[in-house]
């Protein structure tokens, strides 16, 4: 349908409404646990957020990330008032972004604050920033905007640099586990 009409929208809405096996919140009502299973079911790629700062690489998996524009070339990552990179990425005012392969589940654990032994190695020079070796994507940006967004900062990064390999897949999130697209077709 090309087309939404007034009815159509009413109809979709009273639709919604009437479902038994949904669950409704008010605003005041709203969990962090139940908004965070509510935006679960958002299926995103897993990320690498990487920053080099003082010599030292570092890295956190998250997948909240964004495209922002076209011209010029902007990103977003969000990143949390608690971590680290937070703090590296304020100082080196730059960062990277590496849209993880679909075998990569391991690497993307470790950089949770899960490590994994078996990862050794992970990154490349990109740029002067890391890069995760084995990444679809990779995207070095520098910070052009910070904004403060309730328990986090949102970086807006000015892409200068781009690594693609489009024969891979990307590493799938939804509902808390990490998945793979079911066809991979160039």
């Amino acid at each position: 349908m090309t087309e939404t009409t007034g009815k159509h929208i009413t109809s979709t809405v009273n639709s919604m409404q009437s479902q038994t096996s949904s669950s409704v919140h008010s605003m005041a009502s709203i969990r962090p646990g139940a908004f965070r299973n509510a935006c679960g079911m958002f299926g995103t790629g897993v990320t690498v957020i990487t920053t080099r700062s003082d010599g030292v690489d570092y890295g956190m998996t998250a997948n909240a990330f964004m495209s922002i524009s076209l011209a010029p070339p902007l990103i977003a990552v969000s990143v949390a008032n608690t971590t680290n990179m937070l703090v590296r990425i304020r100082q080196s005012g730059r960062f990277a972004v590496s849209i993880l392969e679909e075998s990569c589940e391991a690497l993307a654990l470790h950089f949770a604050g899960r490590p994994d032994g078996s990862v050794a190695e992970p990154f490349f020079d990109f740029d002067d920033l890391p890069g995760v070796k084995d990444a679809c994507t990779v995207l070095a940006a520098e910070v052009e905007q910070e904004v403060a967004a309730g328990d986090h900062v949102i970086f807006v990064g000015r892409v200068s640099h781009i690594h693609v390999d489009p024969e891979k897949a990307p590493l799938m999130f939804h509902k808390g586990r990490f998945g793979k697209l079911l066809s991979h077709e160039s």
